[in-house]
């Protein structure tokens, strides 16, 4: 049996978290999910495993969360996020795909749900799952921001993003 390594690594106050995120539309709504204890909502997604591709990734991430096998269509983002979360300044690379629930699935009835629960930290995390509106998105916490804009007109080609969210860019090292 091959044990589960997490790719994400820590440095003094410094930590990088390689992630997929699956964005699962049901009409004019979007799939958002928070841990019970945040107060700002996310796409659902988590970390790759060391030796995993991305698509397979997300499929276990799905499968975990939500529990059903979901379809992973096409990349649409690969995004760079620099952040700060308490003490800790973040580096995440995530890989942003468009997701499809089984035809006939549940949850697309379900305003509101929890997903399973994970561990993080060793610590059980429940996830609240939510559809929102597309014109609701831009008065919601939702992170990243550029989200809120752009979940509502996807590019017909994969993107490149960078974003920092509460933090100055820095400048280049020479």
């Amino acid at each position: 049996m091959r044990i589960r390594q997490m790719i994400t690594f820590e440095k003094g106050d410094m930590r990088f978290n390689y992630r997929v995120v699956g964005i699962i539309f049901n009409k004019n709504y979007v799939l958002l999910h928070r841990a019970e204890r945040d107060n700002f909502w996310a796409l659902p997604g988590g970390r790759v495993e060391l030796l995993e591709p991305s698509k397979d990734a997300l499929k276990r991430e799905m499968q975990e969360e939500l529990g059903v096998e979901v379809r992973v269509d096409r990349l649409i983002w690969i995004v760079e996020t620099f952040f700060k979360d308490g003490g800790t300044l973040f580096h995440e690379m995530g890989l942003y795909y468009l997701v499809e629930l089984p035809k006939n699935c549940s949850l697309y009835r379900k305003r509101q749900f929890l997903g399973k629960e994970r561990l993080e930290e060793e610590k059980e995390i429940r996830l609240i799952f939510e559809w929102f509106s597309l014109n609701e998105l831009e008065a919601l916490p939702l992170y990243p921001r550029f989200l809120r804009k752009a979940l509502r007109d996807l590019p017909q080609t994969t993107q490149h993003i960078e974003v920092w969210e509460n933090l100055k860019k820095r400048s280049k090292s020479i």
